[in-house]
């Protein structure tokens, strides 16, 4: 798999994702700032809803504006099945129900799900459950994730 493309979808997605996130900040600035909004009454706090909320999505711009820059700086690594798992691995995941899952593992943008030469990909990062039961494992080796109900994978290839 063409990990370079991959990455660069992921930055395309979170760019678009920042640009969106922007125009959404400065709409809610705007109804903050808006002479509608100023408060005639202590009850009335839709102004200040608005700046919590823009304030908010600023933030969430910033982490986006981060993520991206660990993405144009993150080295893509090649594994062999004998190399432990870590950052930058694609990683396929079979259960016993014969379902499976390709997986990345990604310095942000855990849960970003996309859809790569027609394969579902999520992101995860090291800091997730599954992320932290990967971590150093190789080819072959099973993994228990537990949550309502526990759920054994095996690492069929890693790539």
């Amino acid at each position: 798999m063409n990990k370079e493309a991959l990455r660069d979808q992921i930055i395309a997605r979170l760019t678009a994702d920042h640009a969106l996130l922007l125009q959404a900040t400065k709409t809610s600035h705007a109804a903050a700032t808006h002479d509608e909004n100023i408060p005639d009454n202590k009850y009335a706090t839709l102004g200040l809803e608005a700046s919590y909320l823009a304030q908010g999505q600023a933030n969430r711009a910033q982490e986006i504006l981060q993520a991206i820059q660990k993405f144009r700086q993150l080295p893509l690594l090649e594994f062999t099945a004998e190399a432990p798992i870590r950052l930058t691995a694609l990683v396929r995941l079979d259960d016993d129900e014969g379902h499976s899952r390709l997986v990345f593992l990604a310095p942000a943008a855990g849960r970003m799900l996309l859809k790569f030469d027609e394969v579902e990909i999520m992101l995860i990062t090291p800091a997730s459950p599954l992320g932290r039961e990967l971590i150093g494992k190789q080819c072959g080796d099973r993994i228990e994730l537990k949550s309502d109900t526990a759920r054994e994978y095996e690492v069929t290839s890693v790539c």
